[in-house]
């Protein structure tokens, strides 16, 4: 093997090994962006529950409003 076939060799190779690091840290960076959307859309959920939660339990705390009647004056 010539010197220059391994000097090739040697920066494929070591352009690989930075080429895999930038993979694997972009690969990181869109699994924590994942995990932060689903986070905050749980976040919603839950609020969203709690607060249909709260409306019946508004609903059924209020009064049955009576229908007023009218008065027939003579």
């Amino acid at each position: 093997m010539t010197d220059s076939q391994q000097t090739a060799r040697m920066n494929r190779a070591r352009l690989a090994a930075a080429e895999r690091e930038a993979v694997m840290v972009e690969e990181t960076r869109k699994a924590n962006v994942v995990r932060e959307n689903m986070t905050r859309l749980r976040e919603l959920r839950l609020a969203k529950e709690a607060q249909e939660v709260l409306t019946d339990i508004a609903k059924e705390n209020q009064s049955a409003k009576t229908k007023q009647r009218r008065r027939r004056f003579r």
